[in-house]
């Protein structure tokens, strides 16, 4: 029995020294590395923090040892805890969790979630991943007080063997020796983790004083009535955010066919009808989620890439691309699906008239997170506005939520006047393949996001075939990239945007951009922060972009 305890004992202390080492090594981007380079890569590091804790607890006497041990345990334990938040944030929007903004973002995962794998599911995981954090604290302390009770019985072999691995740590730094994935051997990554949450604080909090003074920099604010958007005055504008429409849609081929296809049968379509369009990327500010930071990037002129400056934007008199069409004497709409609840923001960024999941008309079925399918919204848009007599040029910005994940079920395309109050949805999309379902067979998920994105697209660009005007204006955009499930964690954050119009002038105006003729943009096509559009677009239909 004394043999049983003393082996069980050593299995113990053995799983708890590896359980602290482990703490201390693993990056928190291990979603970047091969799972087979991940073990080899962890397990030949230094950590410098370990050294240093076992000296000062070895030099320690033993009750001072014991609260030591308690509170380093305690470090450890929501360090390690940070790191696994930091892992899922950098497979899902390939960036690191922000102790101080983040925590918002827990709400729309848990619907991500419910999206994905149903209500049950979400929750199932949202207890599961709180219980893992009281499991992981709970371990680490009592693995830390654990080994910290071995370390007198033998003390000269610990101070030697501190010794050596620190001078090992010392050359292995000087050397900036790496092995797979460039993480340093000599391992600092708990303290790097550490001080990066602490500082946290600090550089919100100059951010947002940063921010106080950027937003007051407009070169436009003041710009006279009479020359803002002079040029496109007569014009209806629609501007239309193509949810989750990034970069790899178009250039990724392990799924782009559908997309490349799409864009392709749709330009001979408006080339048809005598539309042209010209095309470039944007760099957005976030990465598969959080589309009110892109949206408001674009709309605002600023970077907007937290929640703290979101806050702070929408709390001022900025002028937006929405309320500089509003001033120009346009009348400016919005037609926002996926608002289910009260939209104060809608004020700030100067629409005159809202209209939203409850003020829609819709009455056929949900698909998943999109509250309707765009090929309806598109037909409200004539029906509401574009559509009616007597009326002022009008700027309509559209949210098309069908390519929100979990992109299905995505409805097919039907002749703009069976549309109805969409009730015909039902029967259509009533075999269609569940998000639990798809999320199951992950090779199908690539596949299903491009579907939706083509069918996005179509919509956007049939409408412009079936009703567009010698006075319509297309602005076709995504706001980010989708989740890494899709485009992996290396992916970029570009999104493709296009400008559509039937009146040549109109692109002759932004002709000096480079932009690529058509729908497709080339892959040298010139990329800008999304930030930069507004006064890009500003300039090019005011008086100062008159072409030479």
């Amino acid at each position: 029995m004394k043999h049983v305890r003393r082996v069980g004992g050593a299995v113990l202390t053995l799983a708890a020294a590896v359980l602290v080492f482990l703490a201390l090594v693993t990056p928190d981007q291990i979603t970047r590395l091969a799972p087979g380079n991940f073990w080899g890569t962890a397990l030949v590091r230094v950590p410098i923090e370990g050294l240093l804790a076992v000296a000062l607890l070895l030099a320690l006497p033993a009750r001072a040892r014991r609260i030591t041990a308690t509170v380093l345990g305690v470090l450890l334990g929501v360090l390690s805890v940070l790191k696994i938040i930091d892992i899922g944030f950098f497979a899902v929007l390939a960036r690191a969790f922000d102790p101080v903004l983040d925590w918002t973002l827990f709400k729309d995962g848990f619907n991500f979630l419910t999206d994905s794998i149903g209500t049950a599911g979400a929750i199932g995981v949202a207890a599961g991943a709180v219980l893992l954090a009281v499991v992981v604290l709970g371990a680490m302390i009592f693995s830390v007080r654990r080994l910290s009770r071995l370390l007198p019985a033998a003390p000269n072999l610990v101070r030697g063997g501190v010794v050596t691995l620190s001078v090992a740590w010392i050359v292995l730094a000087v050397m900036g020796f790496q092995l797979v994935g460039g993480i340093p051997v000599a391992s600092q990554t708990a303290t790097d983790l550490a001080r990066d949450t602490v500082l946290a604080v600090p550089q919100d909090i100059q951010d947002r004083k940063d921010f106080a003074r950027e937003v007051q920099d407009d070169d436009f604010k003041n710009l006279p009535t009479d020359q803002l958007l002079s040029a496109l005055r007569g014009k209806d504008v629609i501007v239309g955010f193509v949810e989750s429409y990034g970069r790899d849609a178009v250039e990724n081929p392990a799924f782009n066919q559908p997309v490349v296809e799409q864009l392709r049968a749709g330009q001979q379509k408006l080339a048809a009808k005598g539309f042209t369009g010209k095309s470039g990327y944007l760099t957005s500010p976030t990465f598969g989620g959080g589309s009110w930071l892109a949206h408001s990037t674009f709309l605002s002129g600023l970077w907007i890439d937290n929640q703290n400056r979101y806050r702070s934007l929408v709390a001022t008199d900025r002028l937006t691309l929405t309320s500089a069409f509003k001033k120009a004497g346009f009348r400016t709409t919005g037609f926002e699906p996926g608002v289910t609840f009260a939209w104060p923001e809608g004020q700030f960024y100067g629409y005159e008239q809202i209209y939203d999941a409850h003020t829609l008309g819709y009455h056929g079925p949900m698909l998943s997170w999109s509250t309707m399918p765009d090929q309806y919204v598109m037909k409200k848009v004539h029906d509401y506005e574009l559509g009616q007599d007597k009326r002022r040029p009008t700027l309509a910005e559209v949210t098309l939520t069908s390519s929100h994940t979990p992109w299905t079920p995505v409805p097919s395309m039907l002749p703009w006047d069976k549309i109805g109050d969409g009730s015909v949805y039902n029967s259509q999309i009533a075999g269609a393949e569940s998000p639990q379902k798809l999320f199951s067979e992950g090779d199908k998920v690539k596949q299903a996001y491009a579907g939706s994105i083509a069918y996005s697209l179509d919509s956007l660009m049939s409408y412009v075939q079936e009703y567009g005007d010698d006075n319509l204006v297309l602005v076709l955009l995504g706001d980010h990239q989708p989740a890494s499930i899709v485009v992996g964690g290396n992916a970029t954050k570009d999104v493709p945007i296009s400008i559509v119009a039937k009146d040549k002038k109109v692109l002759d105006r932004i002709s000096a951009w480079g932009w690529t003729d058509g729908l497709t943009p080339a892959p040298d096509a010139p990329l800008w922060p999304m930030n930069e559009f507004r006064d890009k677009f500003l300039t090019a239909y005011s008086p100062q972009g008159e072409p030479h």
